[in-house]
């Protein structure tokens, strides 16, 4: 099969969108959540996504397909939450293990069946790494600003568990993504890199930051510039932004990184920004449209859907991105180089 370094080259690739939107779609209940396996568990599971990966198999199956049906060239595992840290909240850190390699093994068969279908357009697995709910740079607490909520180390060694798990599980890429706060990315990264050196691999790796605000910056502070300096130490396959704003808002923050790096650039915005209700009124075309201006400006080689996106949208963006020729790579303003 051909390599996704070789495929960037070549075209513009295309991600998946939102797992969650699609799930909502399903309206699963507390049963529905639980499953048999979990009825009698103490503590309610409604709302626990990553969860449904082993009580509904079937539901994410189908979202990774349908998102491939659309154009997509890879889809990412349902493992947002996919942490000891984050899955405290529903004491369930003990099944974080299964729940990454059960959720990189769904995705998995559902790519290898496409591409069996499709040799001559792979499609991958990507293994998405989220923020888990706490930070490490910042306090909770504005009574006590030195205090923090999480470590360092407690951050790698949750993340080593959850890489383990989706490698075991087949996954192609790691992605850690929406970023807020750059040292729990630098906990991952080198969470990564540990477990690449230990099993003597070269995964690629993508990395997804959040800017929060219109502010321009992280919520840690920091501006896209900084960010992509902060992490440049760690060969990677892609960076880019995703979620919190709308595809046109991620314009300028894009073009600041796209020029200062020889990795290629990600971009997954919302459907555009939430109404009072919290939903997305974006349609396909009109998010399509505002994508536009990524592609005239040559800033993307990885293109996608975050909050409020569906296949719909991404079936829009790939056909758009048919008649565009991907970012060049390139190091300082002048000098074009390979990945």
């Amino acid at each position: 099969m051909k390599k996704i370094q070789d495929i960037l080259k070549e075209r513009i690739m295309i991600l998946d969108g939102a797992m969650g939107t699609m799930l909502q779609r399903y309206k699963f209940a507390e049963e529905d959540f639980r499953g048999n396996r979990f009825k009698d568990w103490p503590y309610p599971l409604q709302g626990n996504n990553d969860l449904l990966t082993l009580t509904q198999p079937e539901a994410i199956a189908e979202v990774h397909r349908k998102y491939f049906e659309a154009g997509a060239d890879i889809v990412e595992t349902n493992t947002f939450s996919g942490t000891s840290i984050a899955m405290a909240d529903y004491h369930m850190e003990d099944l974080v293990y299964e729940l990454n390699y059960e959720s990189a093994k769904i995705a998995k068969l559902v790519a290898e069946e496409f591409t069996k279908r499709e040799p001559n357009k792979p499609r991958f697995v990507l293994g998405t790494m989220g923020p888990t709910n706490k930070t490490a740079s910042m306090s909770p607490d504005v009574n006590d600003p030195g205090f923090r909520a999480v470590s360092f180390e407690t951050l790698r060694v949750a993340y080593k568990e959850q890489v383990e798990a989706l490698l075991d599980g087949g996954v192609d890429i790691l992605m850690v993504e929406t970023i807020f706060d750059t040292l729990n990315a630098k906990a991952a990264l080198f969470a990564i890199e540990e477990v690449k050196q230990a099993r003597n691999i070269q995964t690629p790796v993508m990395v997804s930051g959040t800017i929060t605000d219109a502010s321009g910056r992280t919520l840690s502070g920091q501006t896209a510039e900084a960010f992509l300096i902060s992490i440049t130490h760690i060969p990677l396959l892609s960076v880019g932004f995703n979620c919190a704003l709308g595809a046109k808002q991620l314009v300028p923050h894009l073009d600041a990184i796209a020029v200062r790096t020889e990795a290629a650039i990600s971009a997954h915005p919302n459907a555009g920004l939430p109404n009072a209700f919290g939903a997305y009124d974006q349609t396909p075309d009109q998010m399509a449209e505002q994508i536009r201006e990524y592609l005239d400006k040559g800033l993307v080689n990885i293109i996608g859907g975050c909050c409020g996106s569906t296949p719909a949208h991404i079936a829009a963006i790939a056909e758009l991105v048919k008649d565009y020729k991907p970012r060049k790579f390139i190091y300082s303003d002048t000098e074009e180089v390979q990945l």
